[in-house]
């Protein structure tokens, strides 16, 4: 699988190229799943979820691009209905726009709909984060992120990529989300940790990771 885990959506036209890239070809050629999941599970204003399906979050742009076409995919919805019905579909599409919220939240769902285990076996698919939708890929989030419990505890999430992201740096309706706490929340975690602002995406291409940037960003290790 191929991913794009960005802090806030295809923000330039560098994270803008390299979704492109990672596609193989133009976006009007592309039909993604979008997955408002997360937004549930998040204290944000009403309407956020339909805002990200419809295109209306001109902060964060994701399913505005102009798609060929445009799915949703609510996983919250999927353990009622048969596999056959949605496995197919999603295994079939190119690109799986991921939005923001909760990331424990999203990480539960994505366990609880089976999403989470079919991910790794989408090799032709590309995964595009937004914020939560980022982090739910990575092993820990740290406590700082942690909002909704999930029942099992913890701030655990797929583990899917082997380093967790503190988005939203320096952003000006953030004023906690600082460098110096970004750096604070990393010395709580035991891997590598990428804080990116808005401007900036981590790009995965079989295991291969770049950062990709028009703003700024750092790496921590333990």
């Amino acid at each position: 699988m191929r991913l794009l885990l960005t802090s806030a959506g295809i923000k330039n036209t560098s994270i803008h190229d390299a979704l492109v890239d990672l596609l193989g070809k133009p976006i009007a050629e592309s039909s993604p799943l979008c997955i408002p999941t997360a937004a549930y599970g998040h204290p944000l204003k009403p309407g956020v979820a339909w805002g990200f399906i419809s295109g209306q979050e001109p902060r964060t742009p994701m399913c505005e691009l102009g798609w060929k076409s445009l799915g949703v995919l609510e996983l919250t919805a999927l353990p009622s209905i048969d596999e056959e019905q949605w496995v197919p579909l999603v295994q079939g599409t190119d690109v799986l726009l991921v939005g923001g919220g909760d990331a424990l939240y999203l990480s539960h769902w994505m366990r609880e709909s089976g999403l989470g285990d079919l991910l790794p076996s989408l090799r032709e698919t590309v995964y595009v984060g937004l914020s939560a939708g980022s982090m739910v890929m990575t092993p820990r989030i740290g406590e700082d992120f942690v909002f909704w419990r999930p029942p099992t505890g913890g701030d655990e999430t797929l583990g899917i990529v082997d380093f967790s992201i503190f988005p939203h740096v320096d952003h000006p309706d953030l004023p906690e989300n600082t460098m110096a706490a970004a750096e604070s929340w990393a010395g709580g975690l035991s891997g590598p940790a990428y804080a990116i602002d808005d401007e900036t995406a981590i790009k995965v291409t079989d295991g291969a990771v770049d950062v990709v940037s028009e703003g700024h960003w750092r790496l921590f290790t333990p």
